[in-house]
């Protein structure tokens, strides 16, 4: 507080407004920064108004700065929480293409869940990949480096390095809000085990209503 008594009473000593302790003037000056009269207390301590004011409003402005800091540290904790939560469980993966013009990062779990595909194209280049949500992915460097195939209903964007050719990510038509990912193409260190489930690529439409998660797995 900018006034004397407020100083001494940071310091442990003095005396406050009207001779009272330190402590106890604070205590007074706070009840009226809650409302109470500041005339009545004026009379009462055998202060002047204009001092008690000065007062009331070095603690009104102490007492907000206090609790917009507990909003904004609540606010901090909050998304920490969200954070943590969105991603519990998972690891931060890295990868990329063979040239290293292509590079990002995902969070997965450790031990993945691939799909195998024969469907035409998967089979002629070999695709296997698991699925994560577009929030989970993060593409770090190459964007102006990739190039895009797509066919047939064109929902499927098979996207690969114009230099290499290497497809490390590309959005599934089974899963357009979300990237399939290879991983094959993931940095050594990170990944725990893979299991890989066939899925009839040749009977697309069928084999995806038929499976129970496919679907979900690019939802948060």
């Amino acid at each position: 507080l900018n006034t004397g008594f407020g100083r001494a009473a940071e310091k442990g000593g003095g005396t406050g407004v009207g001779g009272d302790p330190p402590a106890r003037t604070t205590a007074k000056a706070a009840f009226c920064a809650q409302g109470a009269s500041v005339d009545t207390f004026s009379s009462v301590l055998h202060v002047p108004k204009a001092e008690l004011n000065n007062v009331v409003y070095s603690l009104n402005v102490f007492l907000e700065k206090k609790k917009k800091k507990k909003k904004r540290v609540w606010s901090q904790n909050l998304h920490v929480v969200s954070l943590s939560s969105e991603y519990r469980g998972l690891v931060k993966h890295t990868g990329g293409c063979h040239c290293g013009a292509v590079r990002f990062e995902v969070w997965a779990s450790a031990d993945l869940h691939v799909f195998n595909c024969n469907c035409s194209i998967c089979t002629k280049k070999q695709n296997r990949h698991f699925i994560v949500p577009a929030s989970r992915f993060k593409l770090l460097k190459g964007a102006d480096n990739l190039t895009t195939y797509t066919f047939n209903t064109h929902r499927a964007q098979h996207t690969f390095c114009k230099t290499c050719g290497v497809q490390s990510f590309y959005t599934p038509r089974s899963n357009p809000d979300g990237y399939g990912i290879a991983p094959h193409c993931l940095d050594d260190g990170t990944v725990q085990t893979i299991v890989a489930e066939d899925i009839n690529g040749k009977e697309w439409e069928k084999a995806v209503k038929e499976h129970k998660t496919i679907r979900d797995m690019s939802k948060p």
